[in-house]
């Protein structure tokens, strides 16, 4: 059975690139464009997120740290390693305070994209 893999990215291209590369490596991709499919954690089960940090503000309740955690602080959702995606200097600094497993800067190298999600499904 395929992993199963939750992006949550509100840039059209960026996700459709994110979910077209992890499909192509087998995995099962589902994406949303704001946090409300967080609703649905339960149901999906995702073996891991991916998780922009900066969601438009009308299509999610709070940014990729806030987000990210709520998911480690919830015991039915701190075992699902989140990776935070960002473009700001600071990522690192992010990732940190929403206790994140680890973090993608943009723009990445797509292998720096597979390696990641591998390196977290291990």
């Amino acid at each position: 059975m395929a992993k199963k893999i939750l992006v949550i990215e509100d840039d059209k291209d960026i996700r459709e690139s994110i979910v077209y590369v992890l499909e192509e490596e087998n995995y099962e991709v589902i994406s949303s464009e704001d946090s409300k499919i967080l609703k649905s954690i339960h149901d999906i089960k995702p073996d891991i997120i991916l998780l922009d940090n900066w969601l438009t503000e009308w299509k999610s309740d709070a940014n990729g740290e806030q987000l990210s955690r709520q998911l480690k602080s919830d015991p039915t959702t701190s075992h699902i390693p989140v990776v935070i995606i960002s473009a700001v200097s600071n990522i690192k600094e992010i990732a940190a305070a929403g206790l994140a497993d680890a973090y993608l800067k943009k723009p990445f190298d797509l292998s720096d994209l597979t390696n990641i999600v591998k390196k977290h499904l291990k």
